[in-house]
């Protein structure tokens, strides 16, 4: 088995790219901070919003979908699952809510991770939920004339639970004293997560819970308000290519995680801005219509009433609504489509 020594990533040199994305990270966090105290009530919408996305969109990952009202109701916890799809996003929307409250009371170690992955199969009757893969597992592409090309071979199922206590082990040293930035250690536990891949299946969607559970405990709560899985859904061949470039020579110990840490840097420090645009209209005590206005004009092209009421999130449907076709009966904006296909653009 390949050996794990996280003090060697001290040793590498790091390009400015990497450390101006964390220059910039630790600046946005910052001002999320000081955000945080002036508007805490009107930000919880956020919260709302971020979980559904969230939920929905790491499943989306993975080919697992339902409807958007679906969605809704599952995350809100008003309905129950109808189908195997459904049981496992209730079980990602369990998984996700136990992070956003219990953080800081859940450590990083194989039992802890194990039995979160439990959790997230809770809802259907799974006989590996919870343990360690028995079977080898494989990272493949499939392609149009059909074939099936196998990409990067994992961890043997023998290896992985050492493994997994190994990697544990070292992330938990180096942060506990101060020796490896946190924004450096956790896209390389990830990607060390997902090499492993210790899972019959979940693997995505766990390394993902554990980036967010990560963050979390290292101080960055930029994903209780942005939706990350959304944005990786959003660049997800890019997630994919990073992943691989920095998979080569990974068992020998001489792979290069810098695609993969850029990657990851890159998506919190978006999200981050996201978060500041969305703040940046819900400061100003506005009225709907001007809250909506200011909305469409922090977007190029077509957008939807969802897009509008994540920038609002303090405002109900019905107002985004009203505004919207007020909007478009002053010829501010056009509106195209009908039903769920409609959305809109800007004439002016």
């Amino acid at each position: 088995m390949r050996e794990f020594n996280y003090s060697a990533i001290k040793e590498q040199k790091w390009d400015s790219d990497i450390l101006g994305l964390i220059a910039a990270i630790y600046k946005e966090a910052g001002k999320q901070e000081l955000y945080l105290k002036q508007q805490p009530e009107a930000l919880e919408k956020l919260v709302e919003i971020a979980k559904i996305q969230s939920t929905e969109a790491s499943n989306a990952i993975e080919g697992i979908v339902t409807t958007s009202t679906r969605i809704k109701q599952l995350v809100e916890e008003k309905t129950t699952p109808r189908n195997r799809d459904e049981q496992e996003i209730a079980g990602y929307r369990d998984a996700l809510n136990i992070i956003h409250e219990s953080f800081d009371a859940i450590p990083i170690t194989r039992n802890y991770i194990l039995q979160l992955h439990k959790i997230m199969y809770s809802h259907m009757n799974n006989p590996m939920a919870g343990q360690t893969k028995n079977v080898q597992n494989y990272i493949s592409a499939s392609y149009p004339d059909g074939h099936t090309e196998i990409l990067f071979t994992p961890l043997a199922p023998y290896e992985t639970p050492e493994a997994l206590d190994r990697i544990c082990e070292e992330y938990n040293r180096v942060i506990g004293n101060y020796e490896i930035e946190p924004l450096i250690a956790i896209p390389v536990f990830i990607h060390d997560f997902l090499c492993i891949h210790p899972f019959n299946d979940g693997n995505g969607r766990m390394s993902r819970l554990l980036t967010t559970l990560l963050l979390y405990r290292n101080g960055f709560f930029v994903g209780k308000y942005i939706s990350l899985e959304a944005k990786i859904a959003k660049n997800k061949d890019l997630y994919y290519d990073a992943l691989g470039s920095s998979q080569h020579g990974w068992h020998e110990g001489t792979e290069d995680t810098v695609p993969f840490i850029k990657y990851i840097l890159g998506t919190i420090l978006a999200a981050y801005k996201d978060f500041e645009d969305r703040f940046s209209i819900v400061e100003e005590k506005l009225p709907a219509i001007e809250m909506v206005r200011k909305a469409t004009l922090q977007k190029i092209g077509r957008f939807t009433k969802q897009d509008i009421r994540e920038l609002c999130p303090s405002l109900s449907v019905s107002s985004i609504e009203g505004a919207l076709r007020k909007m478009v009966a002053e010829s501010e904006i056009k509106r195209e489509g009908s039903g769920k296909a409609t959305c809109y653009y800007r004439i002016k």
